[in-house]
C-alpha cells in the first residue's frame, strides 16, 4: 500500500468545517444510484459502481458538501426512463440542509433518442464540457449564497474517470482553473497492444472498431492537465500509464526531487501518480463466525419445497443447475467481455478431471433474454461458453443463470462461501478488481489474474493465489490447491476477512482527500467572482464589468516575465487605435444598453497561399454585423484569430472596420484577450488564467529543433520575432519546408515534460506554440463565464476550412455557421499523420447545431443560414 509522505496533510475530523464542492464525471453506459444494470452492456460494469459509491462515500465525508457526479442524460425508449432523470439523489446528510449531499447529474450530449456506445461518443465530448461548465457555474452561485454569504463555491476537484471523462474534466479545469484528477479505470494503450497480440484484428480494424487512437490522445491529455493520476496499483503506474507520451516515470521523480529542493524544473511537468486501493461498502456484509450450513442443507435436502421458502431466490436458480449441488462452488462474475476470459475458465475446467469431480463452477455473466440480440462481442463470448459446455459435456457442472439483480450479487457469494468454494477472476487485465475485494468481504479466497490490481489486492489481503490468465493448465492447479487444502482455504477466509479493512470507503476518502489536498497546494489558488444573475439590474455597457470579472490570478501582484506593465506595453497600438477613431470622425465609444444576450463570433481563417491575411476577412466582419443590425443592443461581436493584435489592428484599420463595434479580440491562438472598450489593455486575467504549466521561455529554443521534420534545412522554421508574447511564441515555415504535423511534434513535447497548445496558422506558414489551456475554443468558454452569456447563445462564423484548432471551433453547444468558399487556403495537412484517428471522431456527422451558407457570404446569407439554426 501506498505510503503518505510526511508533508502531506492526513485529512481528519478537524476539517469538517470545509464546505468542499467535488465534482466527478463517468459519462458512458447506464448511470443511476439502485438498481444498477451491470453486466447489461460492455459500457455498464464495475466503473459505474465505483463513481456512484465514491461519491456517495465522499458525500459522508466531514468537510465535504457537495459530491456532483456528472454523466449523459439518455431519454431513448431503448433504457429505463430513470436514465433521462436532469437530477438523481444519491444521499444527504441527516444534518444536512439545502443542496448538500451527493447527486448523480445527468448532461445532454447528441443525439436525445438513442443510446451511444462510448466508441462513438467521441464527437459530443464538447457538448458535454459546455453543459456541464453552465451546471458548474450555477451550482458554484448556488452553493455560495447559501453558506459562504454569495461568495461562489468553486470546486475542490474535478475528477475524470476514464478516457471520456478525462477529457471532459481537461477542458473543465482549464476553464475553471481548478486541479484536475484522472483514473483510467482501463487504458487504450494496453488494449491496443493486447487486441494486436492477438491477433485477430489490424491495427487499421481496430482503431475503426474500438476508436483506439482517439481514446490514447483523450488519455494523453487527460495527463497534460492532471495533477494527480489515481491508480489501484504499482503494476498500473509501471506497466501500463508507463506506455504513454506523457508519462515517465523516472522524468516524474526527478522532478519531485527537484521540486522538493527548489531548484527549477524548466518548464517541464508530469503527473503524480498515487496508488489508492478502491473502496467498498461493508455495512450490509454479514459474516457468521461460525460455518454453519442449514441454509444450505435446507436448499438440497429432500423436504426442499417446506424449507427453502426464507432462502435467496437466486440460490435456487443456481443451484436447479448442478447434478450433484453438495461440491463447492467455482465462481465467476463479469460481464461477458472477451477481456475477462470466461472461455480460458471454462477450458480449464473443463480439461481437469480432478477439478470436475471436485467442484462446480457457477458462470454470473450479466443479463440476457436472447443471446442473438446483445452486442457482437458480448453474443460471442456466451455462445463461445455454451459450446465448451458442450464439448467437455459439463451439464450438471455449470450455472449460467440467465438473470439476476444487482442486490442479490452479495447472496451470491455467500453462497459460494457457504459451500467452502473458491472466487475466480481470470480477465486478460483487471484494472481494479472490485470483485475480488466484494468476494474477500463474504469469506471467500480467491484466484485471480497476475495482471493489473489483483497483484497489490492479494497482497494486502493475503487471502489467495495469482495465475497468468493464459495459463488454463496452472489455473486449474491454484483452483485445486485452494478446494483441496482445507487448512488453506481457511487461512485464506481468515486473511481476507482480517485485512478488508483497507478497501473501506472511509479509508479510501481519507487517502483520497489527503493527496488532493496536497496536489492543490501546488495550484494556483483560485479566486472567482461572477456577475450578477440576470434577473439583477445591469449597467449600461460592458465596460461596467471590470469590477465583476473573473479572478483566476494567483495571489499577490503579478508580472509578466519581467516585462513592462501591460498600459506600456500596449502603448503603440492605444496610439493606433486612437488614430482610426479620428480617422473615422468618431472619438468615443458608444455602447448599448442592456446586458450581451448573446455572441457572434468570427473566426474565419482567410489566409492566401502565402499566409496574408486577405480582404474577406474583415469583408466577413462587415457582413456578419449588417446580418444582426436589428438587434445590434443585444448581440456582441467576437474575433477569433490566429493573427497577434498588431497584424490584426493594421487589417482592419486598412479595411475600415469600426472596431469600437467589436467587444474582444482573441488574438494569437487563443492566448490573448484584447478589449476594444476597455482602450485594448490586455486581459490580464486571462493571461494568468491560461498560464498554468506554461513553459516560457524553457521551451522557445527547443520549438524550431523538435518541429523540424527529418532531413530539414536549419532555416525551415525559425523565430517569428515581431509577433511573439508572453503567451504565443510564433515560428516562421518556410515554403516546402519539412516539418512535423501537430500529432507528432505534440507528441516530442509531452516527452520531454513540456505541455503545451501547438497550432499552425497562416496557412501553415506559422507555429503558433501557446500555454496547455489557451485556445480559441477555451477562450470563448472563459468570456461566457465572465460575461454570464450561454455557450447555446453564441453563433461561431468560420470557413471549410482553417488552422488546425479549426475543428475545435465547430463542436460544443454553440451554434456554427459554415461560409463555403471563403476560406482558400488552411492548415489542416499538418494536424494529423494517417495512423490517428479520423476527422468523424472529432465532429458529428449530424449536428442540428451546424449551418452552411452554400454560395457567397453576404448580410442576406448569413441571415438565412441563421434562420436555420434557430437564431432570429
Amino acid at each position: 500500500m501506498t505510503r503518505i509522505n510526511s508533508d502531506m496533510h492526513i485529512w481528519s475530523d478537524d476539517d469538517k468545517s470545509r464546505h468542499l464542492y467535488i465534482i466527478l464525471i463517468s459519462i458512458h453506459g447506464l448511470v443511476r444510484g439502485e438498481n444498477m444494470e451491470l453486466g447489461r452492456d460492455s459500457d455498464t460494469g464495475g466503473q459505474v459502481k465505483y463513481v456512484v459509491e465514491l461519491a456517495r462515500a465522499l458525500a459522508n465525508t466531514k468537510g465535504v458538501y457537495r459530491v456532483d457526479l456528472l454523466t449523459r442524460q439518455i431519454t431513448s425508449t431503448e433504457v429505463d426512463s430513470s436514465y433521462g432523470e436532469p437530477i438523481e439523489m444519491l444521499s444527504c446528510p441527516s444534518d444536512g440542509g439545502g443542496s448538500c449531499g451527493a447527486y448523480i447529474i445527468r448532461i445532454p450530449c447528441g443525439p436525445r433518442d438513442r443510446y451511444i456506445p462510448k466508441e462513438s461518443l467521441w464527437p459530443y465530448i464538447p457538448e458535454f464540457v459546455d453543459g456541464a461548465l453552465g451546471h458548474i457555474v450555477n451550482m458554484a452561485r448556488a452553493l455560495g449564497e447559501q453558506v459562504d454569504a454569495g461568495k461562489p463555491i468553486w470546486p475542490y476537484v474535478i475528477h475524470g474517470h476514464y478516457a471520456d471523462a478525462g477529457e471532459v474534466a481537461a477542458h473543465l479545469s482549464g476553464a475553471l482553473n481548478v486541479p484536475m484528477v484522472l483514473t483510467g479505470h482501463s487504458l487504450g494503450r494496453n488494449k491496443f497492444e493486447q487486441l494486436l497480440k492477438q491477433g485477430r484484428l489490424s491495427r487499421e480494424d481496430i482503431n475503426s472498431t474500438y476508436k483506439i487512437m482517439r481514446r490514447i490522445e483523450a488519455e494523453e491529455l487527460g495527463l497534460d492537465a492532471a495533477e494527480m493520476v489515481v491508480t489501484s496499483t504499482r503494476q498500473e503506474i509501471e506497466e501500463q500509464w508507463g506506455l504513454y507520451d506523457g508519462f515517465d516515470l523516472k522524468l516524474e521523480r526527478k522532478l519531485r526531487v527537484r521540486r522538493r529542493r527548489g531548484v527549477s524544473c524548466f518548464g517541464r511537468n508530469m503527473p503524480r501518480m498515487v496508488v489508492i486501493p478502491p473502496g467498498m461498502d461493508f455495512s450490509y456484509v454479514k459474516i457468521q463466525d461460525s460455518e454453519g450450513d442449514s441454509d444450505l442443507k435446507s436448499l438440497i435436502g429432500s423436504d426442499k419445497t417446506q424449507n427453502k421458502r426464507h432462502l435467496p431466490p437466486i440460490w435456487s436458480e443456481i443451484m436447479r443447475f448442478f447434478t450433484n449441488p453438495h461440491k463447492p462452488m467455482i465462481l465467476a462474475l463479469s460481464r461477458p467481455d472477451p477481456k475477462k476470459n470466461v472461455t480460458t475458465l471454462l477450458k480449464a475446467f473443463g480439461e481437469c478431471r480432478q477439478l470436475r469431480e471436485l467442484a462446480n463452477l457457477t458462470l454470473i455473466l450479466g443479463n440476457r433474454d436472447d443471446i442473438e440480440e446483445m452486442s457482437n462481442s458480448s453474443s460471442v463470448v456466451l455462445t463461445t461458453a455454451l459450446k465448451f459446455i458442450d464439448k467437455y459435456d459439463l451439464y450438471g457442472q455449470v450455472a449460467y443463470p440467465k438473470h439476476h439483480k444487482q442486490s442479490e450479487v452479495p447472496e451470491i457469494y455467500r453462497l459460494a462461501a457457504k459451500t467452502k468454494g473458491v472466487f475466480i477472476n481470470p480477465a486478460l487485465v483487471e484494472p481494479f478488481g472490485l470483485t475480488l475485494i466484494e468476494a474477500a468481504a463474504y469469506g471467500l479466497p480467491v484466484v485471480a489474474t497476475k495482471n493489473g490490481g489483483p497483484v497489490d489486492i492479494i497482497k494486502a489481503l493475503n487471502n489467495g493465489l495469482l495465475v497468468d490468465p493464459h495459463d488454463q493448465k496452472g489455473i486449474a492447479d491454484a483452483l485445486l490447491k485452494l478446494l483441496a487444502d482445507k487448512n488453506l482455504w481457511f487461512e485464506c477466509r481468515k486473511n481476507g476477512l482480517k485485512n478488508i479493512h483497507r478497501f473501506s470507503w472511509p479509508e479510501h476518502c481519507r487517502n483520497y482527500l489527503s493527496h488532493v489536498e496536497h496536489c492543490r497546494n501546488r495550484h494556483p489558488n483560485t479566486h472567482l467572482g461572477i456577475i450578477p444573475s440576470i434577473e439583477e439590474p445591469m449597467s449600461d455597457s460592458l465596460r461596467d464589468l471590470e469590477d465583476l470579472s473573473l479572478k483566476f490570478s494567483v495571489d499577490g501582484d503579478f508580472k509578466l516575465n519581467g516585462e513592462l506593465d501591460a498600459a506600456t506595453r500596449q502603448k503603440e497600438l492605444i496610439e493606433a487605435l486612437t488614430r482610426m477613431a479620428s480617422s473615422n470622425g468618431n472619438s468615443s465609444v458608444s455602447y448599448h444598453s442592456g446586458r450581451r444576450q448573446g455572441l457572434f463570433v468570427i473566426a474565419a481563417d482567410c489566409y492566401d497561399n502565402n499566409g496574408d491575411c486577405t480582404e474577406r476577412l474583415p469583408a466577413i466582419i462587415k457582413n456578419v454585423m449588417k446580418s444582426t443590425s436589428s438587434g445590434l443592443n443585444r448581440i456582441g461581436f467576437v474575433l477569433l484569430t490566429g493573427l497577434s493584435l498588431q497584424e490584426i489592428l493594421e487589417k482592419l484599420r486598412c479595411c475600415q472596420v469600426n472596431l469600437e463595434e467589436i467587444d474582444a479580440l482573441v488574438c494569437n491562438s487563443g492566448s490573448e484577450i484584447y478589449y476594444p472598450w476597455r482602450d485594448l489593455i490586455a486581459d490580464l486575467e486571462y493571461e494568468a488564467h491560461v498560464e498554468y504549466r506554461w513553459p516560457g521561455e524553457n521551451v522557445r529554443s527547443v520549438v524550431t529543433r523538435l518541429a523540424r521534420g527529418e532531413g530539414g534545412a536549419e532555416d525551415d522554421i525559425v523565430e517569428y520575432e515581431g509577433v511573439c508574447s508572453t503567451r504565443c511564441y510564433s515560428y516562421g515555415v518556410k515554403p516546402g519546408a519539412k516539418t512535423r504535423r501537430i500529432d507528432d511534434l505534440r507528441q516530442r513535447m509531452r516527452m520531454r515534460g513540456f505541455r503545451c497548445n501547438l497550432v499552425y496558422t497562416h496557412a501553415t506558414s506559422r507555429l503558433n506554440v501557446v500555454p496547455l489551456f489557451a485556445s480559441r475554443a477555451q477562450a470563448l468558454r472563459y468570456l461566457s463565464v465572465r460575461w454570464g452569456i450561454d455557450l447555446s447563445k453564441m453563433v461561431v462564423f468560420v470557413g471549410e476550412k482553417g488552422d488546425t484548432d479549426y475543428e475545435d471551433l465547430l463542436v460544443g453547444l454553440h451554434k456554427t455557421i459554415i461560409l463555403r468558399g471563403l476560406v482558400e487556403y488552411g492548415s489542416e495537412k499538418l494536424l494529423r499523420n494517417e495512423e490517428s484517428f479520423k476527422r468523424e471522431d472529432m465532429i458529428p456527422q449530424d449536428s442540428p447545431n451546424i449551418a452552411f451558407v452554400e454560395e457567397g457570404y453576404e448580410a442576406l446569407d448569413i441571415s438565412a443560414a441563421l434562420l436555420t439554426v434557430g437564431i432570429k
